[in-house]
Protein backbone atom coordinates (compact mmCIF):
# COMPACT_ATOMS: atom_id res chain seq x y z
CA UNK A 1 0.00 0.00 0.00
CA UNK A 2 1.24 3.50 -0.81
CA UNK A 3 1.69 6.08 1.94
CA UNK A 4 -1.20 8.18 0.59
CA UNK A 5 -3.49 5.14 0.50
CA UNK A 6 -2.67 4.39 4.14
CA UNK A 7 -3.61 7.95 5.17
CA UNK A 8 -6.84 8.02 3.18
CA UNK A 9 -8.00 4.54 4.19
CA UNK A 10 -7.01 5.04 7.84
CA UNK A 11 -8.85 8.36 8.07
CA UNK A 12 -12.12 7.16 6.56
CA UNK A 13 -12.08 3.84 8.40
CA UNK A 14 -11.56 5.84 11.60
CA UNK A 15 -14.63 7.96 10.82
CA UNK A 16 -16.64 4.81 10.08
CA UNK A 17 -15.40 3.21 13.29
CA UNK A 18 -16.92 6.10 15.25
CA UNK A 19 -20.37 5.10 13.97
CA UNK A 20 -20.28 1.62 15.56
CA UNK A 21 -23.55 1.11 17.48
CA UNK A 22 -21.94 0.67 20.90
CA UNK A 23 -19.92 3.87 20.38
CA UNK A 24 -22.95 5.94 19.35
CA UNK A 25 -25.13 4.60 22.16
CA UNK A 26 -22.45 5.21 24.80
CA UNK A 27 -21.78 8.80 23.78
CA UNK A 28 -25.53 9.46 23.35
CA UNK A 29 -26.09 8.80 27.05
CA UNK A 30 -23.66 11.65 27.74
CA UNK A 31 -24.46 14.16 25.01
CA UNK A 32 -28.27 14.06 25.48
CA UNK A 33 -27.73 16.20 28.57
CA UNK A 34 -26.36 18.93 26.32
CA UNK A 35 -28.24 21.02 23.76
CA UNK A 36 -25.23 23.21 23.05
CA UNK A 37 -23.44 22.26 19.84
CA UNK A 38 -20.04 23.59 20.94
CA UNK A 39 -20.05 21.69 24.22
CA UNK A 40 -21.34 18.57 22.45
CA UNK A 41 -18.46 18.83 19.98
CA UNK A 42 -16.04 18.95 22.92
CA UNK A 43 -17.68 15.85 24.40
CA UNK A 44 -17.22 14.03 21.08
CA UNK A 45 -13.62 15.20 20.85
CA UNK A 46 -12.95 14.00 24.42
CA UNK A 47 -14.39 10.56 23.60
CA UNK A 48 -12.30 10.38 20.43
CA UNK A 49 -9.17 11.48 22.28
CA UNK A 50 -9.61 8.78 24.92
CA UNK A 51 -10.30 6.18 22.23
CA UNK A 52 -7.24 7.22 20.25
CA UNK A 53 -4.97 7.20 23.32
CA UNK A 54 -5.84 3.58 24.10
CA UNK A 55 -5.68 2.39 20.50
CA UNK A 56 -2.29 3.99 20.02
CA UNK A 57 -0.98 2.59 23.32
CA UNK A 58 -2.27 -1.00 23.04
CA UNK A 59 -2.32 -1.19 19.25
CA UNK A 60 1.13 0.38 19.08
CA UNK A 61 2.49 -2.21 21.53
CA UNK A 62 1.02 -5.03 19.43
CA UNK A 63 2.51 -3.53 16.26
CA UNK A 64 5.97 -2.83 17.69
CA UNK A 65 6.46 -5.97 19.77
CA UNK A 66 4.15 -8.36 17.88
CA UNK A 67 2.30 -9.17 21.10
CA UNK A 68 -0.39 -11.85 21.05
CA UNK A 69 -3.10 -11.18 23.60
CA UNK A 70 -4.44 -14.26 25.43
CA UNK A 71 -8.14 -14.90 24.74
CA UNK A 72 -9.20 -14.14 28.32
CA UNK A 73 -7.39 -10.79 28.27
CA UNK A 74 -9.08 -9.79 25.03
CA UNK A 75 -12.48 -10.92 26.29
CA UNK A 76 -12.01 -9.02 29.54
CA UNK A 77 -11.32 -5.79 27.65
CA UNK A 78 -14.47 -6.29 25.59
CA UNK A 79 -16.45 -7.16 28.73
CA UNK A 80 -15.51 -3.76 30.14
CA UNK A 81 -17.46 -2.15 27.27
CA UNK A 82 -20.62 -4.12 28.09
CA UNK A 83 -20.42 -3.27 31.79
CA UNK A 84 -19.74 0.37 31.00
CA UNK A 85 -22.82 0.56 28.75
CA UNK A 86 -24.96 -0.83 31.57
CA UNK A 87 -23.60 1.71 34.05
CA UNK A 88 -24.05 4.64 31.64
CA UNK A 89 -27.59 3.54 30.78
CA UNK A 90 -28.65 3.14 34.41
CA UNK A 91 -27.16 6.52 35.26
CA UNK A 92 -29.06 8.13 32.41
CA UNK A 93 -32.34 6.45 33.36
CA UNK A 94 -31.96 7.44 36.99
CA UNK A 95 -31.41 11.07 36.01
CA UNK A 96 -34.32 11.12 33.55
CA UNK A 97 -36.86 9.56 35.89
CA UNK A 98 -35.77 11.37 39.04
CA UNK A 99 -38.47 13.45 40.68
CA UNK A 100 -38.12 17.19 40.16
CA UNK A 101 -36.62 19.06 43.07
CA UNK A 102 -38.66 22.15 43.87
CA UNK A 103 -36.47 24.81 45.37
CA UNK A 104 -36.89 28.49 45.93
CA UNK A 105 -35.02 30.96 43.74
CA UNK A 106 -32.71 31.72 46.66
CA UNK A 107 -31.89 28.01 47.04
CA UNK A 108 -31.29 27.68 43.33
CA UNK A 109 -28.83 30.57 43.39
CA UNK A 110 -27.12 29.19 46.47
CA UNK A 111 -26.84 25.51 45.54
CA UNK A 112 -27.03 25.57 41.76
CA UNK A 113 -30.27 23.54 41.46
CA UNK A 114 -32.25 23.52 38.22
CA UNK A 115 -35.59 21.88 38.91
CA UNK A 116 -36.68 22.21 35.29
CA UNK A 117 -34.07 19.74 34.03
CA UNK A 118 -34.04 17.45 37.07
CA UNK A 119 -30.35 17.76 37.73
CA UNK A 120 -27.73 19.79 39.55
CA UNK A 121 -25.52 21.88 37.32
CA UNK A 122 -22.17 21.50 39.03
CA UNK A 123 -20.58 24.05 36.69
CA UNK A 124 -23.02 26.78 37.69
CA UNK A 125 -22.70 25.77 41.30
CA UNK A 126 -18.93 26.19 41.17
CA UNK A 127 -19.37 29.57 39.46
CA UNK A 128 -21.64 30.73 42.28
CA UNK A 129 -19.12 29.65 44.88
CA UNK A 130 -16.34 31.27 42.89
CA UNK A 131 -18.03 34.64 43.34
CA UNK A 132 -18.21 34.12 47.09
CA UNK A 133 -14.72 32.72 47.75
CA UNK A 134 -11.18 33.68 46.92
CA UNK A 135 -9.16 31.46 44.55
CA UNK A 136 -7.17 30.14 47.51
CA UNK A 137 -10.39 29.04 49.23
CA UNK A 138 -11.98 27.40 46.19
CA UNK A 139 -9.83 25.07 44.02
CA UNK A 140 -12.93 24.24 41.94
CA UNK A 141 -13.36 27.91 41.08
CA UNK A 142 -9.71 28.07 40.00
CA UNK A 143 -10.20 25.02 37.75
CA UNK A 144 -13.28 26.63 36.22
CA UNK A 145 -11.26 29.75 35.39
CA UNK A 146 -8.53 27.63 33.78
CA UNK A 147 -10.99 25.79 31.57
CA UNK A 148 -13.21 28.80 30.85
CA UNK A 149 -16.79 27.84 30.15
CA UNK A 150 -15.90 24.18 29.59
CA UNK A 151 -16.75 21.99 32.56
CA UNK A 152 -13.73 19.72 33.01
CA UNK A 153 -15.77 17.08 34.78
CA UNK A 154 -18.20 16.77 31.88
CA UNK A 155 -15.27 16.09 29.55
CA UNK A 156 -13.71 13.56 31.91
CA UNK A 157 -16.61 11.11 31.54
CA UNK A 158 -16.54 10.83 27.72
CA UNK A 159 -12.74 10.66 27.89
CA UNK A 160 -12.97 7.59 30.16
CA UNK A 161 -15.70 6.08 27.97
CA UNK A 162 -13.46 6.51 24.94
CA UNK A 163 -10.52 4.89 26.74
CA UNK A 164 -12.63 1.83 27.59
CA UNK A 165 -13.90 1.54 24.03
CA UNK A 166 -10.34 1.83 22.75
CA UNK A 167 -9.34 -1.15 24.93
CA UNK A 168 -11.92 -3.31 23.18
CA UNK A 169 -11.10 -2.24 19.62
CA UNK A 170 -7.34 -1.80 19.70
CA UNK A 171 -6.45 -5.46 19.15
CA UNK A 172 -8.71 -5.85 16.10
CA UNK A 173 -7.36 -2.68 14.50
CA UNK A 174 -3.74 -3.69 15.13
CA UNK A 175 -4.27 -7.18 13.72
CA UNK A 176 -5.92 -5.68 10.64
CA UNK A 177 -2.93 -3.49 9.78
CA UNK A 178 -0.44 -6.26 10.62
CA UNK A 179 -1.92 -8.35 7.82
CA UNK A 180 -2.14 -5.49 5.32
CA UNK A 181 0.89 -3.24 6.00
CA UNK A 182 4.36 -4.79 6.31
CA UNK A 183 6.22 -1.64 7.41
CA UNK A 184 6.22 -0.72 11.14
CA UNK A 185 6.43 3.05 10.53
CA UNK A 186 3.47 2.94 8.17
CA UNK A 187 1.54 0.84 10.69
CA UNK A 188 2.03 3.51 13.36
CA UNK A 189 1.04 6.24 10.90
CA UNK A 190 -2.13 4.28 10.14
CA UNK A 191 -2.98 4.09 13.85
CA UNK A 192 -2.50 7.86 14.22
CA UNK A 193 -4.57 8.76 11.16
CA UNK A 194 -7.23 6.23 12.20
CA UNK A 195 -7.45 8.00 15.56
CA UNK A 196 -7.82 11.42 13.93
CA UNK A 197 -10.65 10.08 11.77
CA UNK A 198 -12.33 8.60 14.84
CA UNK A 199 -12.17 11.94 16.68
CA UNK A 200 -13.66 13.84 13.74
CA UNK A 201 -16.35 11.20 13.21
CA UNK A 202 -17.45 11.34 16.83
CA UNK A 203 -17.47 15.14 16.83
CA UNK A 204 -19.82 15.06 13.82
CA UNK A 205 -22.05 12.51 15.57
CA UNK A 206 -22.31 14.48 18.82
CA UNK A 207 -22.95 17.75 16.96
CA UNK A 208 -25.72 16.06 14.96
CA UNK A 209 -27.36 14.73 18.12
CA UNK A 210 -27.12 18.12 19.86
CA UNK A 211 -28.47 20.00 16.84
CA UNK A 212 -31.39 17.57 16.52
CA UNK A 213 -32.24 17.90 20.20
CA UNK A 214 -31.98 21.69 20.17
CA UNK A 215 -34.24 21.88 17.10
CA UNK A 216 -36.75 19.35 18.39
CA UNK A 217 -36.91 20.83 21.88
CA UNK A 218 -38.43 24.01 20.42
CA UNK A 219 -41.27 21.99 18.88
CA UNK A 220 -41.74 19.11 21.28
CA UNK A 221 -41.55 19.75 25.01
CA UNK A 222 -39.36 17.30 26.94
CA UNK A 223 -37.95 15.79 23.73
CA UNK A 224 -34.50 15.75 25.27
CA UNK A 225 -35.83 13.95 28.34
CA UNK A 226 -37.52 11.25 26.24
CA UNK A 227 -34.51 10.86 23.95
CA UNK A 228 -32.22 10.55 26.95
CA UNK A 229 -34.45 7.89 28.51
CA UNK A 230 -34.47 5.94 25.24
CA UNK A 231 -30.68 6.19 24.95
CA UNK A 232 -30.32 4.97 28.52
CA UNK A 233 -32.64 2.01 27.97
CA UNK A 234 -30.92 0.98 24.74
CA UNK A 235 -27.54 1.30 26.44
CA UNK A 236 -28.59 -1.05 29.26
CA UNK A 237 -30.05 -3.63 26.85
CA UNK A 238 -27.02 -3.53 24.53
CA UNK A 239 -24.65 -3.72 27.49
CA UNK A 240 -26.45 -6.76 28.90
CA UNK A 241 -26.34 -8.45 25.48
CA UNK A 242 -22.59 -7.80 25.10
CA UNK A 243 -21.89 -8.95 28.65
CA UNK A 244 -23.86 -12.18 28.19
CA UNK A 245 -22.21 -12.94 24.83
CA UNK A 246 -18.69 -12.42 26.14
CA UNK A 247 -19.24 -14.16 29.48
CA UNK A 248 -21.04 -17.27 28.23
CA UNK A 249 -21.10 -17.51 24.41
CA UNK A 250 -17.42 -16.58 23.99
CA UNK A 251 -16.67 -18.39 27.22
CA UNK A 252 -14.92 -15.85 29.46
CA UNK A 253 -16.60 -17.33 32.54
CA UNK A 254 -16.38 -20.90 31.28
CA UNK A 255 -13.47 -23.27 30.85
CA UNK A 256 -13.33 -22.79 27.06
CA UNK A 257 -12.66 -19.14 26.14
CA UNK A 258 -12.71 -18.28 22.45
CA UNK A 259 -11.87 -14.76 21.34
CA UNK A 260 -12.03 -13.28 17.87
CA UNK A 261 -11.08 -9.54 17.91
CA UNK A 262 -13.94 -7.40 16.57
Amino acid sequence: MSFLSIIVIGFFLGMRHATDPDHVIAVSTVVTREHNVRRSALIGAAWGAGHTMTIFAIGGAIVLFRIELPPRVGLTMELAVGLMLIVLGLKNLRGRFAKPVHKSRADEREYGYHSHDYCIDSHEQSQMHAQQRSPQQSPIAAIDRWFGRVNFYQLLQPLIVGIVHGMAGSAAIALLILSAIPDVCKELVYLGVFGIGTVLGMVLITCTIATTLAYGQKRLLNMGRHFGAAAGLISVVLGMFITYRIAFVDGLLTSHASWVPR
